[in-house]
């Protein structure tokens, strides 16, 4: 037994917010989170007012936990008095006979595999609903009731003042700089001393690559900065929650988009814009020219969200090479479990703190989560061929 902490997490963002609650739910004792930036930041990936949150994926990877993930949300608002989950339905749309069609397709498939209901709607159907879309005849729908929002930013004030309260000791403004692994307990060296402990939970988001050679891990791990832009539409009082949904475009390219929210403006994005970058190089400036390929969509699409660009907010994607999340303890070091998030894990975040919890009480959980695994060719084989377009699987 290590004289130091039962477990130390490396991050205090979405992922390790959530790990920090879920260990002292589960009355672990001597938890210490490391954040090298202040606590409840807005340099990270969750920084920003809200998350796309679904039951609809292209793969029963996840649709099988989406059921755990609302639960794990219901918890946290209840305990911690917040609204972090607002129900808008969700929106998948595609012109028919496309790439996006034969995605939606697969979604249908993952939805129908661990029996959640959805309805499909043609494009006629779709504008009676919702006629602030502009859509030819050809565009198919797929509506999900349970589709809406996570208030990503007060859900990390939400685990993180949980955590305190119950006794979870932060140190903002630490770097994580060294780990040395042993066979039972960890030595993490820091910007403010070396710490032990007998577990260890990284979650460090694009910085995991600097301490991966500690871990013993020499996966590729590709950044790209991607880019949401809200906008001052003349008509925003057709976009509020109440009237209109979360909305994925699935066709060559993919853009998703929010109602009113946080921000007096629609807010949207392109799917995997692809700005490769590292973690020294991300920049925190948006980027006007992304914000007009934006805008152009909402001219065509939503003409009445169009307007002057409000804010531009980056954020970065990191992905391993088939764009899934590493969810794993390290082989060989079971007391050491290590999250990726893969550009997409926002709104599991609650639910992966869970998991990560369940790991290092427990030594296994009950989710199911092999595909996430170490020991997948993404990670192990230095020839898979990335595939960063999430496509389906069953």
């Amino acid at each position: 037994m290590s004289k130091g902490y039962s477990h130390i997490v490396i991050g205090a963002g979405a992922i390790g917010s959530a790990t920090a609650y879920w260990l002292a739910a589960r009355g672990a004792e001597k938890v210490l989170v490391l954040e090298q930036f202040e606590l409840v930041n807005l340099l990270g990936s969750s920084g920003d007012h809200s998350r796309i949150i679904r039951h609809a994926y292209h793969s029963t990877d996840y649709t099988r936990l989406t059921r755990a993930m609302f639960q794990a949300w219901d918890e946290v608002e209840a305990k911690s008095g917040l609204k972090l989950v607002h129900k808008t339905g969700g929106l998948d749309l595609a012109p028919a006979g496309g790439i996006g069609d034969t995605e939606i397709a697969g979604y249908r498939t993952a939805l129908d595999a661990v029996d959640i209901p959805y309805e499909m709607l043609d494009a006629g159907q779709i504008r009676e609903r919702f006629p602030q879309w502009r859509i030819a005849d050809d565009v198919i729908g797929m509506w999900q009731e349970d589709g809406g929002l996570l208030d990503i930013r007060r859900s990390v004030s939400a685990h993180t003042s949980l955590a305190l309260a119950d006794g979870v000791e932060f140190l903002p403004h630490t770097r994580a700089e060294g780990i040395t692994l042993r066979d039972s307990g960890v030595s993490v060296t820091t910007s403010a001393g070396t710490f032990d402990a007998d577990n260890l939970v990284v979650c460090a988001a694009s910085w995991l690559e600097e301490l991966m050679p500690d871990l013993g891990l020499n996966f590729r791990l590709t950044l790209s900065q991607e880019q949401v832009s809200y906008f001052a539409g003349k008509k925003l009082a057709d976009f509020t929650p109440d009237k209109f949904p979360i909305w994925i475009w699935h066709d060559t390219e993919v853009f998703y988009g929010f109602p009113v929210y946080g921000e007096a403006g629609v807010k949207l994005a392109r799917d995997m814009r692809m700005r490769p970058i590292t973690s020294a190089t991300r920049t925190f400036k948006g980027d006007d020219a992304e914000a007009d390929i934006l805008r152009d969509f909402l001219s065509l699409r939503l003409p009445g969200a169009a307007g002057p660009a409000l804010a531009n907010k980056t954020c970065v994607y990191d992905m391993p090479a088939d764009r899934n999340f590493v969810l794993d303890t390290l082989p060989g070091h079971k007391h050491v479990a290590v999250f990726n998030g893969a550009g997409h894990a926002g709104k599991f975040s609650s639910l992966i703190g869970q998991i990560m919890a369940d790991l290092t009480l427990d030594g296994a959980t009950q989710h199911p989560i092999d595909a996430f695994s170490l020991r997948r060719p993404a990670i192990t084989d230095p020839d898979f061929e990335p595939v960063f377009r999430l496509i389906h699987s069953v």
